[in-house]
């Protein structure tokens, strides 16, 4: 699962999200041009409305599967069982790591934008002595929130709702807040872009909202 979706670049901040400039995803503009129509009849034949992969997939909200067809179609590795399961798994992987405060891993698997927001609340947690020990116990839903193109830039928004039990202790190690008797309801919708021209298979974070 981690092997087909190797480098997934995914981010959560539980009760302290990194507050970051919102950026919007770019929609794909329309032009009458005889061109632009012909490129996207290729697509549409690339990538078949009946197609397996989309038909009736859970993980597509209906409103985004053009912009996941045009991925598909532009993208010949882009499967969407894969980056799901995987954004899944790494899903875990980079909650821990930030709530471990691993920035060698967070470095890796973000760009600096994002790097930097995460790193100052780190920062801020380690200034007041606290630590986190915060446990997924599951992911109930994931599924792609929106779905985009703009030239060679693929951008994909999941939604994840996930139950979390969250502890922190001060630097007395005494709790202040949480419980890991009742899990907390977390929900964030993160974004992830990949360069289609590039060898380099990862994904990386480009923005992150509460859902």
């Amino acid at each position: 699962m981690v092997a087909a979706f190797l480098g997934l670049r995914l981010y959560s901040v539980l009760g302290q999200r990194a507050e970051h400039e919102e950026e919007s995803i770019p929609t794909h503009r329309e032009t009458p041009a005889q061109p632009r129509k012909a490129e996207q009849a290729q697509r549409d034949e690339v990538i078949p409305q009946n197609s397996q992969q989309f038909q009736e997939s859970p993980s597509i909200v209906p409103a985004v599967e053009r912009g996941v067809r045009e991925i598909a179609a532009a993208d010949r590795s882009f499967d969407i069982t894969s980056f799901i399961e995987g954004a899944k798994a790494a899903y875990a992987i980079i909650l821990e790591a930030f709530w471990k405060g691993d920035r060698e891993t967070l470095r890796e698997l973000c760009d600096s934008d994002v790097y930097e927001s995460f790193d100052a609340a780190i920062t801020m947690r380690e200034k007041a002595g606290e630590k986190l020990d915060n446990r997924l116990i599951r992911i109930e839903e994931s599924v792609i929130d929106r779905a985009s193109l703009d030239g060679k830039t693929a951008r994909l928004a999941v939604r994840f709702v996930a139950d979390i039990a969250a502890v922190t202790y001060d630097k007395d190690g005494t709790m202040i807040a949480g419980s890991l008797d009742d899990a907390i309801e977390s929900r964030d919708v993160w974004t992830f872009m990949r360069d289609i021209n590039s060898s380099d298979q990862n994904w990386l974070l480009d923005e992150t909202d509460e859902g």
